[in-house]
């Protein structure tokens, strides 16, 4: 690649990101459904025309946005997935995880609040696809550990989502709390904790079948 074409290259990415930035912010007051391409334009300096070199489309760059949202949380939760300990450790690690989480991601976690049953349609199916992937990590996880012999695809699957809805009611609490409630956050995670104990222990005692 040519010194030209890699300042072209960085600068395309720059505008693209400058886009996302732009929508996430625009988006902290309104849905997706209601967001104008020309506010997102107006938000960055660029002409309109210019954001479809990036997007086809407003719901186009909600999708983008929902594949930002989850990255690093991925990331995340293949760490805590990869831990060994039985006696708590993990769930414990999963909360943390979360309440990091949250509080460094508040825009993105508050954009996928919003839009999981929002109007967009193209969106709605991005979050899904994307805690479907979550539902599978866990389940792929999980069902090699003792606890779990004998257990049916479908249960193990059905365990997984139970995880996988109790970690986004969780951070739904989380910024319902506020940024500075920290009493609040603190007795949300605690009750968490507790919640993914009593499923575990509630594992034990599975017959699956």
């Amino acid at each position: 690649m040519s010194h030209t074409s890699g300042v072209r290259q960085a600068q395309k990415q720059r505008t693209r990101q400058a886009l996302l930035d732009a929508g996430l912010r625009l988006l902290a007051e309104q849905s997706l459904s209601s967001l104008g391409l020309r506010e997102v334009t107006r938000e960055v300096g660029v002409a309109p025309a210019a954001f479809y070199r990036h997007f086809r489309d407003i719901p186009d760059l909600g999708v983008a946005l929902v594949q930002e949202s989850f990255g690093s949380l991925h990331t995340a939760i293949r760490a805590i997935l990869a831990e060994q300990d039985e006696t708590g450790g993990r769930i414990d690690s999963a909360v943390d995880a979360i309440v990091r989480y949250v509080g460094g991601h508040r825009p993105h976690m508050r954009f996928i609040a919003r839009e999981r049953y929002g109007g967009v349609r193209a969106v709605r199916e991005a979050i899904a696809a994307e805690l479907g992937r979550f539902t599978e990590e866990v389940a792929g996880s999980l069902s090699p550990r003792p606890v779990y012999e004998g257990w049916t695809a479908d249960d193990m699957r059905m365990l997984a989502e139970l995880f996988v809805d109790h970690m986004v009611t969780t951070a739904a609490a989380l910024l319902d709390a506020g940024p500075d409630a920290r009493a609040a956050q603190e007795r949300i995670a605690a009750t968490a904790r507790r919640q993914l104990r009593l499923i575990s222990v509630g594992c034990r005692h599975w017959r699956s079948g």
